[in-house]
């Protein structure tokens, strides 16, 4: 077979496989379903929102809970359905993506503000935004370290405009890292949004299934959700994308499915690691052992060969447990000798952190 011969076979295939999906877009990890699954969690979140768009008096809260367990989702879904139908603006910013006050706040303005103090822009964000806003912060414990109090916080909790937070982590450590003055002005409620159930697992697959396939199996959609609870801590992203794969791909167990799935989904995460992770993870792979501390050493050692400023020891602790959040490390505490020690362990194919760390710092 030569290569215009197999060009034109895998076309033709393609186009069968791809005529079971009607509706690629239900499959993007950005698509927002019309009727998300209820939870108990999303009522606190509902509530509060009403209950601040009535009254003005905000409610700040804190969300956390396992990747992929839905409190992205329902945040964009409720500014979604709220945009027309009350008084409230519900504007989101990624940490991930904008990790300073400064940042952010330019961000929300959508404007560049070069030369401007954090102040003036404040001022500017607060002139903009004069009504009812709910200020939606997602993986808040990515702030960078030249934002380590969190000016924002600080701000928005003693704004006289009354504005509400809504901050979102998958650590519930994220209290931890606030300093005393914001957090005892801000007081967020914290709120657990729980891993997904194997139910709660095949109701968001029949749903994406019905919107997106032509026609489906209900007993493989139970097979992808019970891997998922019990492989993945119910991520969702993995569930859905082991669906895809195995709508388009003729011949493709849910096993084998799934496998690329979880792999798909990690390599995503840590591509989306900020630099000094991304350092955490590759002294770990180069570590031996994996004892806190001498993978601390490492990070120290490989920081300075990139030319990267290092955590101090109490900030590289708070990210292992970031990465333990998302998945891609365990902590564990072991005996060595007679003493008790913090032990990392990896979750993941190492290679990944590798080839990431090759193309990031070459």
């Amino acid at each position: 077979m030569d290569v215009q011969m197999y060009l034109k076979g895998r076309q033709e295939a393609i186009r069968k496989e791809a005529g079971r999906v009607k509706d690629f877009s239900v499959f993007d990890f950005s698509y927002i379903p019309t009727q998300p699954v209820m939870r108990e969690e999303a009522k606190i979140l509902i509530d509060a929102i009403l209950r601040y768009d009535h009254t003005g008096i905000p409610k700040n809260l804190a969300l956390f809970g396992s990747r992929g367990s839905g409190k992205t989702l329902m945040v964009r879904f409720l500014a979604k359905e709220l945009h027309s139908e009350s008084g409230v603006n519900i504007l989101y910013c990624n940490v991930r993506n904008h990790n300073t006050s400064f940042k952010i706040v330019e961000h929300l303005l959508h404007a560049p503000a070069r030369g401007a103090s954090f102040t003036d822009l404040f001022a500017a964000f607060r002139a903009k935004y004069s009504g009812k806003t709910v200020v939606v912060l997602d993986e808040i414990d990515l702030m960078g370290p030249r934002d380590r109090n969190m000016e924002i916080l600080y701000r928005l909790s003693r704004s006289r405009n009354n504005y509400m937070a809504v901050l979102l982590s998958n650590s519930p450590r994220l209290m931890q890292k606030l300093d005393v003055s914001t957090r005892s002005t801000l007081q967020p409620e914290i709120v657990h949004f729980r891993d997904y159930d194997a139910e709660q697992m095949y109701a968001i697959l029949v749903a994406r299934a019905r919107s997106g396939l032509v026609r489906y199996d209900e007993g493989m959609l139970r097979k992808i959700a019970a891997l998922a609870v019990r492989d993945t801590n119910s991520d969702v992203r993995v569930a859905i994308k082991t669906l895809f794969y195995t709508a388009t791909e003729t011949g493709l167990s849910v096993e084998h499915a799934f496998e690329r799935a979880t792999q798909d989904v990690v390599v995503d995460v840590v591509h989306d690691l900020n630099d000094k992770s991304l350092l955490i993870l590759e002294s770990l792979r180069r570590t031996k052992g994996g004892l806190a501390k001498e993978v601390y050493q490492t990070y120290k050692d490989l920081s300075a060969d990139v030319g990267e400023q290092p955590f101090s020891y109490m900030h590289f602790y708070n990210n292992l447990s970031h990465l333990q959040s998302c998945g891609l490390i365990l902590l564990m505490f072991t005996k060595v000798n007679r003493t008790y020690t913090n032990q990392i362990r990896l979750l993941f194919d190492s290679a990944i952190a590798a080839e990431t760390f090759k193309q990031r710092f070459r």
